[in-house]
């Protein structure tokens, strides 16, 4: 499987390095280690946070990422390492049952394929292909319990942009997390459905 630039040439520029962002001498090339996948799920739930999933040595690698992945360069996104996941669960849309805080909606708010071009314990750099997010990206950790991630400079970068304002909904039912929510709140609103009285049954066959 090949995915857009990077695949197809069989290397990748040095400047998926977070330090080549600061310079234009990077010139050495890095080669593809993993074709894998990419999911991102918007999660409401204590806090409504992005989760930033890597397919890597047989699972979900994930990072909770508050504000979300962004195209532009120049911003820096708090990522927060979570427990790895199976693959199957970032397949999931819907609502999570049980939660003491936040509707429990999730989306899948981008998926696609993924090149992982560099994974280290405190670095991990990769390309996606996805609906929304393309081009390169790296995570550096900054703390026990603290990664950037950012955009790297490509022709895919945005500078300036939004793309989570811009583009809200998932990607598999053009749904948005409030779309899920509302239907949890209905439901709930709505309360057991009412026992029908002997008469009002009768009533109802004969109609």
């Amino acid at each position: 499987m090949t995915t857009n630039g990077a695949a197809r040439h069989g290397h990748l520029p040095a400047q998926f390095h977070p330090a080549c962002n600061r310079s234009a001498e990077c010139g050495a090339y890095w080669s593809v280690l993993t074709v894998s996948r990419f999911v991102v799920q918007l999660h409401d739930a204590t806090t409504l946070h992005f989760d930033l999933r890597l397919q890597i040595g047989g699972v979900l690698r994930s990072w909770a990422v508050p504000k979300g992945p962004s195209l532009d360069p120049a911003v820096r996104r708090l990522a927060v390492p979570v427990e790895d996941h199976s693959i199957s669960a970032g397949d999931f849309e819907g609502v999570r049952e049980g939660q003491s805080r936040g509707s429990g909606a999730v989306i899948i708010w981008d998926e696609g394929p993924a090149e992982i071009v560099r994974t280290e314990p405190e670095h991990v750099s990769f390309v996606v292909s996805g609906r929304k997010l393309s081009g390169g990206f790296a995570l550096t950790r900054t703390g026990e319990h603290r990664w950037i991630l950012v955009k790297v400079r490509d022709e895919h970068a945005r500078p300036g942009s939004d793309v989570v304002a811009e583009r809200p909904a998932s990607v598999r039912s053009g749904r948005t997390w409030q779309d899920l929510a509302g239907v949890l709140t209905s439901t709930e609103q709505a309360g057991p459905p009412a026992r029908m009285t002997g008469q009002e049954a009768e009533q109802r066959r004969r109609v």
